[in-house]
């Protein structure tokens, strides 16, 4: 579950100090997404039920 406006690494961070991933935040009704590496840079954010269609989508191609 996402804590909602809390940042939260991906399960999947890389090795290292693990911020070699991205961080998704819940914002009602979106989703945003951003680089762990410069969390000041811009942020992408997409409606939460197309967000959910996408990882659902790739976690089946896994």
């Amino acid at each position: 579950m996402i804590t909602p406006g809390i940042w939260q690494k991906s399960s999947f961070s890389g090795g290292g100090q693990g911020d070699a991933c991205v961080e998704i935040a819940h914002r009602h009704p979106h989703i945003a997404i951003r680089d762990s590496k410069v969390p000041t840079h811009a942020t992408l954010t997409f409606p939460t039920e197309a967000f959910t269609a996408f990882i659902s989508r790739l976690a089946k191609e896994l």
